[in-house]
């Protein structure tokens, strides 16, 4: 009786064992599946982790990218941060999955991203005084292009202003009459149109003040034709340029800044006497014709 109870309680000691080592290989098991479990998702988590600082790291080079492709000279700055940035992404691509790499990348990566905001904002302000030195320049190149132009407008004005003034400081003659005189004994001259009674030509002529000619001694050439076109008086020539000039004579006076009456007199050669017909008279200043008339002997 005592034995039979003794193998009893042993049996259910067994079961007692039994039952709570299937229970420990079953938490075993759940906890190993549960750390798997836990593992694969630690995993995956830190993979899309990873991916997201990636892209992140991408975008951040494309800002890069814009912003030094629209400088010809890129700033310096731009270059270096950007190739930080780019190493920053090679290496965490290679980088193992755990938590501490991926939080000390994302350090990096936010370290990067304040530099990138200091740096890119440092670029829009460059930009910015690029467009306005650029507008400034464009200011002044318009302004020198304006001072250019009146300038050669001004010099335009004055160069003829110049000629203007060149081409007025001439002295003009006014009231140039040519006749024929008689000289009495007395020196007593009457004016006639009598061809044969004439003992001299007179040409009388005023030279008209002008007060852009410097005062001093000047001299016009005074011409007069005969009938036949046959230049009288000395019948000399001077030359102007490529200018020949036939001359009766020179008539020189002292030009005082105001109206001068002049006359002057033209004698028939030897015993010859003027012919009947129309004459000329020209009066010149050098080669410059500066009056004409005429007048007729019978």
């Amino acid at each position: 009786m005592i034995m039979e109870n003794k193998t009893a309680s042993n049996n259910r000691s067994l079961k007692v064992i039994l039952s709570i080592a299937v229970l420990l290989l079953l938490g075993t098991a759940y906890y190993t599946y549960s750390l798997y479990n836990e593992s694969v998702d630690t995993k995956n988590q830190l993979t899309a982790e990873k991916e997201l600082v990636i892209n992140d790291l991408n975008d951040m080079t494309a800002k890069f990218d814009a912003a030094i492709g629209e400088n010809e000279v890129a700033n310096k700055k731009l270059v270096e941060a950007r190739g930080r940035i780019v190493g920053l992404m090679d290496s965490l691509k290679v980088s193992d999955n755990s938590v501490r790499s991926l939080w000390r990348y994302k350090k990096k990566f936010l370290t990067l991203q304040t530099e990138m905001d200091v740096v890119l904002a440092e670029n829009d302000s460059l930009k910015v005084e690029n467009v306005l030195l650029a507008s400034s320049l464009d200011s002044t190149k318009t302004q020198l292009e304006e001072r250019v132009m009146f300038s050669d407008s001004l010099l335009v004005q004055n160069t003829e202003l110049a000629d203007i003034v060149e081409n007025a400081a001439v002295l003009t003659t006014t009231n140039l009459e040519g006749y024929a005189v008689i000289v009495r004994s007395s020196g007593k001259l009457i004016p006639t149109e009598r061809a044969r009674r004439s003992d001299k030509l007179r040409v009388c002529y005023t030279v008209a003040k002008n007060t852009l000619v410097d005062a001093g001694d000047k001299e016009f050439f005074v011409q007069v034709l005969d009938p036949m076109s046959n230049v009288l008086g000395l019948n000399e020539q001077v030359q102007f340029d490529n200018v020949v000039l036939n001359y009766s004579l020179i008539s020189k006076f002292n030009y005082e800044s105001r109206n001068l009456d002049i006359c002057e007199f033209i004698e028939a050669r030897g015993a010859d006497k003027f012919a009947t017909g129309r004459y000329i008279v020209n009066v010149f200043d050098q080669k410059a014709l500066v009056s004409t008339t005429e007048f007729e002997l019978k």
